[in-house]
């Protein structure tokens, strides 16, 4: 499981460095303005769409159904299983995609109704742009299931490599097409819709090179399939709940003064870091194994498996918080500041990164967690909390809305409220089940983690008061020395008080290899 979450980790990290690259030439490009907003609405629709029925709803379903099928029938069965649901994938959202093309307009006005309010051209440039991003959709969710193919077979490396392509033909695109287009948004959503597609080739390829060639096939329902789809409905809120939430937010955001959907996206790019390579590489190595341990009747493999599980994940993500949260402006301002991007922009992302960054553990927990339900086939229970999540991000920014207090800071602070509920509330369940109890190491080790954390917070302060941290190469430069000194006190105090063995991390990698 370790060495996995290296792999899934080490190549997401990979992806968020180029990620932030690109980032930073939209930002020089497009600013936080009117074309930036279109953009990052246009973008939003098949993210949500991929995270509902690609990564989430349809992995939590199909990765325990074919780890079982892989386990206990034979590689045969199980390629049978993934081909006739890939082909039934490929039909349903190119359907969904077709519709998604006609009705597009109506789409938008559900998902940013306040883009009507800021004349047509705000309307129609994203119009324009989601329906060249929109078939994205199709390839990205069937990359999802052949991905989870490999990820049961124990072949983490050309899943968790695919996203970088993603990134290296979106900056390709505004280099390459920004001249050709009418502007640099048109050429990144062609960047993006073509990443789709190489993405699916690679993963393919990888399949085939594992001897498990996943082709078009005749549809059909057997018990099998049919078992995977039913448990997928529910799952389509249970494991997508933040991407509902963040859906909610694109919607309240479009109804403030322009920038405001820009500002959460600049900002929860740079959450989605530690999210990315911490949340879903613990999540993408711990479904399967657990899904394995739990057909093979290992239970408590499997109860060792989530604690350690955690107990990574608390390790890392909590100080990654709290760097955040204390540097969350200069950050921004050094990453962003340049072009388009004005210092009034940096600070307004900002306020929202540390919003965010309180709520990074919960939204990594909540990766965590899920596995614990999924791989036991139960995806109606993370529904219930999810639906209850929603109801209360959304009440949360009615709430903001009508007392005059929101801005962007608020819609955030609204996703991360719902978010601390939702992972406290498949924790209290997991636990009142008998199915997960935190053991003696983990007890141990979350008061250590934390005490290390704010200490290694306390000299990120001092250190960026002391070294003032402005757009350029010094500022660069200083960012990355401040980060490293922060980085070394976190690590140094937890191997010296136990908190984190860096050691036995480095042997259970060495015995997994």
């Amino acid at each position: 499981m370790f060495r996995a979450i290296a792999t899934v980790g080490g190549w997401t990290m990979v992806s968020r460095v180029l990620g932030f690259c690109r980032d930073i030439l939209i930002a020089a490009y497009l600013g936080a303005g009117p074309m930036a907003d279109a953009f990052f609405v246009a973008l939003k629709l098949p993210n949500l769409f991929r995270r509902l029925f690609g990564e989430g709803a349809f992995n939590a379903a199909f990765v325990p159904a074919f780890a079982n099928a892989l386990t206990r029938q034979g590689p045969a069965v199980a390629r049978q299983l993934a081909e006739r649901l890939a082909t039934l994938m490929a039909l349903w959202l190119s359907a969904i995609t077709l519709a998604g093309m006609v009705f597009m307009p109506q789409l938008l006005a559900v998902l940013a109704p306040g883009f009507a309010g800021r004349g047509a051209e705000q309307m129609v440039l994203a119009v324009e742009l989601t329906r060249i991003v929109f078939p994205y959709l199709v390839f990205i969710c069937l990359t999802a299931l052949v991905s989870g193919v490999l990820n049961s077979m124990g072949r983490f490396t050309a899943a968790a490599a695919a996203p970088v392509f993603f990134n290296l033909l979106s900056m390709g695109a505004l280099f390459a097409l920004s001249p050709f287009t009418a502007t640099p948004a048109h050429a990144l959503a062609w960047g993006v819709m073509v990443s789709g597609m190489v993405q699916l080739a690679l993963v393919w390829w990888a399949a085939a090179q594992a001897g498990m060639v996943i082709l078009p096939v005749l549809p059909r329902l057997s018990p099998a399939e049919t078992l995977v789809l039913r448990k997928m409905v529910p799952g389509l809120l249970g494991a997508g709940v933040t991407q509902l939430n963040l859906a909610v937010d694109v919607i309240i955001a479009s109804l403030l003064p322009v920038g405001a959907v820009s500002l959460l996206y600049y900002a929860d790019r740079v959450a989605q870091l530690p999210l990315g390579v911490i949340g879903i590489a613990i999540s993408t190595a711990l479904l399967p194994m657990l899904a394995a341990q739990l057909s093979a009747g290992k239970s408590l493999s499997a109860h060792r498996s989530m604690n350690r599980g955690l107990e990574i994940t608390l390790a890392l993500c909590v100080p990654a918080a709290v760097a955040l949260a204390v540097l969350a402006a200069p950050i921004m301002s050094v990453l962003f500041q340049r072009g388009a991007f004005t210092a009034a922009d940096a600070r307004g992302a900002g306020a929202v990164l540390v919003v965010y960054a309180l709520g990074l553990p919960a939204f990594v927990l909540v990766k965590a967690f899920a596995p614990g339900f999924f791989a036991r086939g139960d995806t109606r229970t993370p529904v219930v909390i999810g639906l209850l999540c929603v109801a209360l991000n959304l009440a949360l920014n009615l709430f903001f809305l009508a007392t005059g207090w929101l801005g962007a800071p608020g819609i955030a602070l609204a996703t991360v409220a719902s978010a601390w509920v939702n992972a406290a509330a498949m924790a209290w369940l997991l636990a009142r089940r008998g199915l997960w109890v935190a053991d003696r190491r983990l007890r141990r080790a979350v008061p250590l983690v934390l005490g290390a954390s704010a200490a290694m917070g306390l000299v990120l302060g001092g250190l960026s008061a002391l070294l003032p941290m402005a757009p350029g190469l010094s500022g660069t430069l200083l960012l990355g020395l401040v980060c490293g000194l922060g980085a070394a006190t976190y690590f140094g105090l937890a191997q010296v008080t136990g908190g984190l063995d860096l050691r036995a991390l480095r042997r259970m990698m060495r015995r997994t290899a």
